[in-house]
């Protein structure tokens, strides 16, 4: 046992370290309120596990450890480094993460809860302690602000007592579970670690590979973290596991991390160096001769370890020009045949022993074999919808490559603008009018092309039997635009879909057979600079407004940032099982959860596989908010765990406003508001085929007003929102019933002010009269 006072001035000792292999801090700030509640009222928090060894023999975070004995720390990092954090009013040397998430910690002595500092909230409020100025301070330091206000004497003994049972949160004894013995060899506290941090991340094979070179060479994560940090400021992000792909297939030419056991600390610094220059080198090539300069494009990077083992065999570069540009074009199809998108370590394994014994023609050769002998782009290369699918960079690759014109300036893309934007050659808005249309169809690639950000200004939302009448025919062709004035009428979108990717898919494999029979020229005017693509949000499009606004949330939350337009492929087959709106393949704190997915076309994707691989689906963003809110409210102790699951094709209602918290008490409405809301639920069944159950089951439950009420105070449009924009039938919203003159008496101004703000926001959606 020890107490916690003790366990932080052995931090500050050095006394008690992290070992380099540990992940970084991942908490919230709704886990730091819970920690401190169960803390405060003494509930169990859980033991620590420690690993006692030799500090000079291993590597830790945050320094160079000295001779001795140390405990390094393997479970409670979180809680530990939350406890440090707030007590000390700064983070650990250790530390890795947002400090933010535990500064500024607030205790209330009446109500004996825990909340961060919220200015207006606690405005001139005595009540509301400052958490870390009080540990740091004297002993009654936090009295002071108290004692000379008359008002709360008759409570002062409880409130007193109450900080007094807080600052003995320094005396809580923590069980400590100590791993010793000159036979734990890091093999052996990793493989423990892994086996008792059932609830955290589990350290992956090459963290373990790692964590044996990091007690011989303790630079050797480092290195790793500021070469990454590199790539990710010149756009492209990768991840540990994929360098250390990398720099193992240099060093052995294997696939497996089990491979590094027998290298030398010496042989891996070497085989990394050796790999970030390869990266560089291929990274260089893939901008300059491909086009593909930023993250979003740059597919296939499973498929970079098979070229940097072959430049490691040629000796750091492709014997000529020719050679690169096979490389190149192998490049491309692997990666549009998902070659590594299955089962990684099998196809890699294959593909290092075929590049080490015959080079880029032999996995060239091997990649043709799985396709029936043939390597070619044709048409269905181009049937992808959103950003996320294979289309995407396929379709930015060719139109940079070919120096395709902007359709209103009639310039070449990246002469006279340093960005560029998709623009819909069809609008989006005018499709979904016409009501026969998919979402799929809606959101297909061959439907996009890209444009000068001024350019996507002048031609948003025009019909294109209108403006493509007026583009030069030449500028077309170099979008691959169909020439047939016909295909550009609205009604004919999907023959207009099917002309271009005839179109797109010749381009595409005349520009491959460039490449692979060395064709294309290597001259100075054939290299392409980086080019921005500019983000094209709509604040007219509801759903995307929506889905903006539960990611900026999220981030507030202490959620990671979702991967957007994401294609989820089949980790054993390497089929694509959906293109997700957007994916914490990690979870929404990484190790903390399973893998979360909104797909919000639910009809597209493959839900029964990617339940059977255990990650959380969600078909509507009102169901995953809720999911999110729930969880940090069962974490800061404000929620009993219910074990409350959502599932792939359902939900629970949206997050909750209390209703005693709004502005104004609930009215009594009479008959004909509920009856207008009433007739709304009916409207939208009868004349759209849309149940609108969960704001069946808030009326139900608060009546027809307090349901209205709580979706205007919810952060952004609900689902019924953006069901309704996408029918065209704004009229039907909460939001239009609420600015109805017969019913505005009933709500707040600032009420009011969110139900227009919406509906002005989305005004051009609502069909006009006749």
């Amino acid at each position: 046992m020890a107490k916690l006072s003790t366990i932080l001035d052995q931090i500050d000792a050095g006394t008690m370290q992290l070992p380099e292999f540990q992940r970084g801090y991942v908490w919230n700030r709704d886990q730091v309120r819970g920690l401190m509640k169960s803390l405060y009222h003494g509930y169990p928090v859980g033991a620590l596990l420690v690993w006692e060894t030799e500090g000079s023999t291993q590597a830790v975070r945050g320094g160079v450890s000295s001779a001795g004995q140390k405990q390094m720390l393997l479970d409670g990092q979180q809680r530990v480094t939350t406890l440090y954090g707030i007590i000390r009013g700064k983070a650990p040397a250790f530390f890795e993460g947002d400090p933010s998430v535990f500064q500024g910690l607030r205790f209330n002595v009446e109500d004996e809860s825990f909340q961060f500092h919220a200015p207006v909230k606690m405005k001139d409020d005595p009540l509301w302690i400052d958490v870390t100025a009080m540990f740091e301070g004297e002993e009654g330091a936090a009295y002071e602000q108290l004692l000379d206000l008359k008002w709360l004497r008759p409570k002062l003994p409880v409130y007193l007592a109450r900080i007094s049972q807080l600052q003995a949160v320094l005396q809580k004894d923590f069980h400590i579970e100590q791993i010793t013995g000159a036979d734990k060899t890091v093999d052996v506290v990793v493989d423990i670690f892994n086996r008792v941090n059932s609830g955290g991340t589990k350290l992956s094979k090459g963290d373990l590979a790692l964590a044996r070179i990091c007690s011989d060479w303790t630079d050797a994560r480092p290195t790793m973290r500021r070469n990454l940090a590199r790539w990710r400021e010149s756009g492209f992000t990768f991840t540990p596991d994929w360098l250390l792909r990398n720099a193992n297939a240099v060093a052995t030419g294997r696939a497996p991390f089990s491979a590094l056991e027998d290298v030398q600390a010496d042989q891996f610094q070497v085989g990394l160096t050796s790999a970030v220059d390869h990266v560089d080198h291929l990274l260089y090539l893939i901008t300059t001769r491909l086009g593909l300069d930023h993250d979003r494009v740059l597919m296939g990077r499973y498929a970079l370890p098979v070229l940097a083992r072959h430049l490691h065999n040629r000796g750091g570069r492709f014997a000529d020009g020719a050679e690169a540009d096979r490389a190149l074009h192998w490049y491309i199809h692997a990666a549009l045949r998902g070659r590594f998108a299955g089962s990684t370590e099998t196809f890699l394994a294959k593909d290092l022993e075929t590049v080490d014994k015959s080079g880029i023609e032999g996995v060239t050769a091997a990649l043709a074999r799985s396709r029936k002998g043939v390597l070619s782009i044709d048409a269905q290369d181009f049937e992808g919808n959103g950003r996320g699918s294979r289309s995407y960079p396929l379709l930015y690759l060719l139109t940079r490559v070919r120096r395709s014109r902007d359709l209103v300036t009639g310039n070449p893309l990246g002469a006279d603008a340093p960005s560029l934007q998709v623009h819909e050659i069809f609008p989006k808005s005018e499709l979904a009018k016409l009501g026969r249309f998919s979402r799929a169809e809606l959101n297909a690639i061959a439907n996009f092309a890209f444009v000068v950000p001024s350019s996507a200004v002048t031609l948003s939302r025009r019909d294109p039997a209108e403006y493509l009448a007026q583009i030069d025919p030449a500028v077309l062709a170099s979008q691959w635009i169909p020439a047939d004035p016909e295909l550009w009428r609205i009604e004919n979108y999907r023959e207009f879909l099917a002309a271009r990717r005839e179109l797109l898919g010749r381009a595409a494999d005349a520009f491959s057979e460039e490449l692979l029979t060395g064709s294309r020229a290597w001259t100075a005017d054939q290299q392409l600079a980086p080019i921005v693509v500019a983000p094209d949000d709509d604040e007219r499009d509801a759903r995307a407004a929506q889905l903006k606004a539960l990611i900026e949330d999220f981030a507030e939350m202490g959620f990671v940032a979702p991967s957007l337009d994401a294609e989820i492929s089949d980790p054993d087959s390497g089929r694509v099982l959906a293109v997700a709106e957007a994916f914490w393949a990690d979870g929404l704190q990484p190790g903390q959860d399973k893998a979360v997915i909104l797909e919000l076309d639910p009809e597209e994707a493959d839900l029964p596989r990617l339940a059977e691989l255990d990650c959380l689906v969600f078909t509507s963003v009102d169901a995953l908010r809720g999911y999110a809110q729930r969880r940090n409210e069962t974490a800061s102790g404000e929620r009993e765990d219910d074990g409350a699951a959502v599932s792939s094709t359902g939900g629970p209602a949206p997050a909750e406003v209390d209703i005693e918290q709004l502005d104004e008490p609930p009215v009594e409405t009479g008959g004909e508001f509920d009856q207008v809301v009433l007739d709304t639920i009916e409207a939208c069944k009868d004349d759209l085929g849309y149940n609108p159950k969960q704001f069946r089951v808030m009326v139900n439950q608060y009546g027809a007003l307090g349901a209205v009420r709580r979706i205007l105070h919810a952060p952004a449009v609900s689902d019924g929102f953006v069901t309704l924009w996408e029918h065209r039938r704004l009229d039907l919203t909460v939001e239009a019933i609420a600015t109805d003159p017969r019913f505005v008496h009933l709500f707040t101004d600032d009420e009011l002010a969110v139900a227009r703000k919406r509906l002005a926001d989305f005004a051009d959606a609502v069909p006009k009269a006749g």
